[in-house]
């Protein structure tokens, strides 16, 4: 009896010893927060060689367990926000995760947030975020172009890198982050380039700003433009954003694209256009009668590369529309959803686009 209490006084003492240490190791490491909203990373399929797939069947818990040596990185916590292909990504999921990250990066506790993503639609939520959250904390998105029963699925070291990212100090103050195939992209430069290619994400105009090698990363840059803790804008108690569409320019597109989209209650207009943001005489005016009513109307080009230059091409100044710089047409449309939440004069929204 004499030797059983021993021992068990013993093993105690070793908890007593161990069980502080192992608590001391575990508050050392920064606090990651991994927000799920589903996307080809969450994907499944019934072969690991078809390219058919399901986006969104796998949970935030299973995607973690499946990522050896993340727990190294830092403690991380999970929540499951959505689970849609980014086809589906919606505002209303958009506001949901702004609301919840400056939630979190408010909080002491919090160092970082990864969030994952499908990517036909990442770099727009990227973009948006990199508008509207409220810290210098890091914020990085990540996804994969192959599901999780996929032969050679990415997705695991993408999030083991975009975790690592978002632990590390020196990330901060570099704005949204998106963290695919060993690169680092600021929100604002990164878009998706290939159908199915694992190096689908490029920065083409300005190029990426690091790279992270199995957790060690190293930044080239930070950013320019205006993000996160220098941005105006603010979702705080916004349950919509105002309409804003996108019309594709062509040889001999229809003008009457721009009237319909009006009627049906678009606030702002964002032109795809040919080369340098032109579209055909008709559609120009079309777009001048919209600015008319009240309407912003942005130019954009479809080429993936170079500026949209203002009163060059297009007489800017006298048809009231507003060039989009090297700012592409999704984000465009981000940005002017943004802008649109006060009233603004297409000078105003010019201004916005030459800051962010």
């Amino acid at each position: 009896m004499k030797k059983f209490i021993t021992f068990n006084l013993a093993i105690a003492f070793l908890f007593s010893v161990i069980a502080p240490f192992s608590l001391a190791q575990k508050k050392d490491l920064p606090h990651v927060v991994i927000l799920a909203t589903g996307g080809t990373i969450a994907g499944s399929a019934e072969s690991a060689t078809q390219a058919g797939y399901t986006s969104g069947q796998v949970g935030i818990q299973t995607m973690i367990k499946a990522v050896p040596g993340i727990e190294k990185l830092a403690h991380v916590t999970g929540e499951q926000l959505a689970n849609v292909g980014s086809q589906d990504m919606s505002v209303e999921i958009w506001l949901k995760l702004a609301k919840r990250i400056n939630e979190l990066l408010a909080s002491k506790d919090v160092d970082g947030i990864v969030i994952t993503h499908g990517t036909d639609t990442q770099e727009e939520t990227a973009y948006f975020l990199n508008l509207v959250v409220k810290s210098d904390k890091p914020v990085v998105t990540t996804g994969s172009m192959r599901p999780s029963t996929a032969l050679s699925a990415e997705g695991p070291l993408n999030l083991y890198n975009a975790v690592a990212v978002a632990a590390n100090p020196k990330s901060r103050g570099h704005g949204v982050m998106m963290v695919m195939n060993d690169q680092i992209h600021s929100a604002r430069a990164a878009t998706k380039t290939n159908t199915t290619a694992v190096q689908t994400f490029k920065s083409p105009v300005h190029g990426q700003i690091g790279t992270v090698l199995y957790g060690q990363m190293e930044f080239y840059r930070k950013p320019y433009r205006l993000n996160t803790t220098g941005s105006e804008f603010s979702v705080d108690g916004v349950k919509e954003l105002p309409r804003v569409d996108v019309v594709y320019a062509c040889a001999d597109m229809s003008p009457d694209l721009i009237g319909m989209l009006v009627k049906a209650g678009a606030k702002g207009i964002v032109i795809a256009g040919v080369g340098n943001g032109n579209m055909n005489a008709a559609t120009l005016e079309a777009a001048a009668k919209a600015v008319k009513q009240g309407v912003i109307v942005v130019r954009s080009t479809r080429v993936p590369t170079g500026y949209v230059i203002r009163n060059a091409e297009v007489n800017d100044d006298k048809y009231g529309t507003v060039a989009s710089g090297d700012l592409n047409t999704p984000k465009s449309r981000v940005l002017l959803m943004l802008a649109l939440l006060k009233k603004r004069t297409p000078a105003e929204v010019q201004e916005l686009f030459r800051k962010y």
